[in-house]
């Protein structure tokens, strides 16, 4: 396979000879006179190798260097200097460049390094590989040997952390990783399947944290020591797509992650509000009637009244506290709050819920064009990084960084890949959603779903006596008999919600602590 080489330099014409060498040689070389240019390029396709001109009109080299980083972190950059200025060096030792070398260059200089870089990667890549093999032994023990919640904690963020590390290694090793997570998520189904009931009646010691506990044990301690408070909430965010904005806030916090579990249907008017509340959905229905109604999952029906169960929960915690609330749905809302969020410090606790994961989730499901721009896992991880890069929420946390705060980010659920169909039957009354449904005697295939039959044991609402849920294991999804076909086709390989995956249910709960 031909290797790839991007070359920004404002003189490129003068580069001529060291390219037509390079190309001689097996290379593609693609020229740009400009960062801007460069960061578009980037963007849309993927580089092994990129050579960078420090000096540069406009958009300088380590500007652009810091926007390349920022889009793709792990692509090799060689930063091209008339002179070894100590900050080129730093950033040489800090690991932002993989090499810089000093004008003037000649053909063979850039031969070399291009060979030493990507052989040293291919030795990583390699040693990656080994190291992997090694551990699947360990984690397919674990998998077998009835992990408890915890431990289901531990297993996924190894595949999870082994799936971000092998990214981009031989089709061969991320097909033995794909089919390790799809195995783990069989059991972890068979799993939940048996553990939940119990949950919801143990002790809180012998449970895992769940949704409802999450603003009485996390929140309200932060707010003892007597800071500001803040909780981020990402709806539908994923372990991986936190760990890719994670990368981005480290020069700004020290950062601790825990995990916790959602609730089940692992759905924004379900496990959100039941966060919010501190109370199960069956129980927010019988306190707060007003506050619930029985319908599909969208965000101006069950979610419209986040702000009132949180300031409800507050008060029957008798914290004396009123809390501050923001929904942030659209980029201009997301501005406008940016530019005034050192304003909510003068607030004991603030929490912003933040929409564009999930809406990025749902609008996939719908455009062709998205789900070419992010065929899989990866790309889809790759395009939330950019969002976030770019987003109002970076911006209040690189802002929140310099004042002494506690800040709290989390989500109320993931989502996970549906690759396969299961039939399903019920009236026209059932619920709309892909991996739970609600109903008057539902039905399907016993081995894709999690039946219950009696919602209240699960503190589950119930529209009538006859009202039972499926909820989706696996990466199942739910097809009617009905236009099967079509359905089938347009909502697979889509990501999903509402069901009992690692991915859906299993969820970062994230400390950060100003580093200033």
């Amino acid at each position: 396979m031909s290797i790839s080489i991007l070359w920004v330099d404002d003189e490129i014409d003068q580069l001529k000879p060291h390219m037509i060498f390079l190309e001689n040689k097996g290379f593609n070389v693609t020229p740009v006179t400009n960062g801007e240019d460069a960061l578009a390029l980037i963007e849309k396709q993927d580089y092994d190798i990129i050579f960078l001109d420090e000096q540069m009109p406009g958009m300088d080299g380590l500007a652009t260097l810091n926007e390349i980083k920022t889009l793709k972190s792990g692509i090799p950059v060689v930063m091209i200097t008339k002179s070894e200025e100590e900050e080129i060096m730093e950033d040489a030792i800090g690991g932002k460049i993989s090499d810089y070398l000093i004008k003037p260059v000649n053909p063979n200089q850039i031969l070399l390094t291009v060979k030493r870089i990507l052989d040293r990667r291919r030795i990583r890549d390699e040693k990656s590989a080994q190291t992997y093999l090694r551990s699947f032994n360990e984690i397919t023990m674990m998998i077998n040997e009835q992990p408890d919640w915890d431990e289901w904690i531990t297993i996924y963020k190894r595949l999870t952390n082994w799936h971000m590390e092998l990214q981009g290694s031989e089709e061969g090793l991320q097909q033995v990783l794909q089919d390790q997570f799809e195995t783990a998520n069989l059991e972890f189904g068979k799993f939940i399947e048996n553990e939940y009931y119990d949950w919801l009646r143990a002790s809180r010691e012998d449970r895992p944290m769940l949704s409802p506990d999450l603003v009485s044990e996390v929140v309200m301690p932060k707010m003892d020591e007597g800071k500001s408070t803040f909780l981020f909430l990402i709806d539908c965010m994923r372990y991986d797509q936190w760990l890719v904005f994670e990368k981005m806030l480290r020069p700004y916090y020290q950062i601790t992650t825990d995990f916790y579990y959602s609730i089940l249907p692992t759905a924004t008017p379900y496990s959100r509000n039941a966060i919010f509340a501190g109370l199960y959905p069956s129980q927010i229905e019988k306190h707060y009637p007003k506050l619930w109604t029985h319908g599909d999952e969208n965000e101006t029906s069950l979610n419209q009244h986040e702000e009132e169960l949180l300031a409800a929960q507050f008060e029957r915690k008798k914290t004396g506290i009123r809390p501050k609330y923001e929904k942030i749905l659209q980029t201009a809302e997301g501005k406008k709050i940016s530019d005034k969020i050192l304003n909510y410090t003068q607030s004991q606790f603030s929490a912003f819920v933040i929409n564009f994961v999930d809406t990025l989730v749902h609008s996939r499901s719908d455009s062709q064009v998205l789900k070419e721009i992010a065929p899989d896992v990866t790309a889809f991880r790759e395009l939330t990084q950019t969002w976030f890069a770019h987003s109002s929420l970076f911006q209040m946390l690189k802002k929140l960084s310099e004042q002494d705060v506690n800040i709290i980010i989390t989500t109320d659920h993931g989502s996970i890949r549906a690759m396969r169909d299961t039939k399903v039957l019920g009236d026209r009354d059932t619920s709309t959603s892909l991996r739970y449904k609600f109903g008057r005697h539902l039905k399907c295939d016993d081995d894709a779903a999690i039946h219950i039959t009696r919602p209240g044991d699960y503190f589950l609402p119930r529209a009538n006596m006859n009202t039972n849920y499926i909820i989706a294991k696996e990466d199942y999804y739910f097809v009617y008999p009905t236009n099967y076909n079509k359905f089938q086709n347009k909502y697979r390989d889509t990501f999903q919600h509402g069901g009992a995956s690692m991915e859906e249910m299993i969820l970062p709960l994230v400390h950060l602590t100003p580093k200033s």
